[in-house]
């Protein structure tokens, strides 16, 4: 739904995987699974956000998918906000330039 791809991750003993944005050499997210699911639901960590494009095809995607997301624009500086969660239940941030409509 983001847009990223999977790319090379080094065999690091466990399953999980590496995710690229479009035209980005390093990884901008490291994924696993099959390890159990802390007891902590919030952790240190309240949400991790993205800088993102073109808004009327995300949320096309996002609807198209049955996806609940919450959009707002941020007061000040007009930057759109896409929220939602992942499978797990961690919370996502989009961000969108003030200049893109819905």
């Amino acid at each position: 739904m983001l847009g990223l791809t999977e790319g090379h991750r080094p065999d690091l003993g466990f399953p999980g995987a590496w995710l690229y944005a479009q035209g980005q050499a390093q990884a901008v997210l490291h994924i696993y699974w099959d390890r159990p699911k802390p007891n902590s639901t919030t952790g240190v960590i309240d949400h991790m956000a993205f800088t993102a494009s073109d808004l009327k095809a995300v949320k096309a995607r996002f609807d198209a998918a049955g996806l609940k997301y919450d959009l707002r624009q941020q007061a000040g500086s007009g930057t759109w906000q896409l929220f939602t969660h992942d499978p797990n239940g961690a919370k996502v941030e989009l961000d969108f330039e003030p200049s893109e409509t819905q």
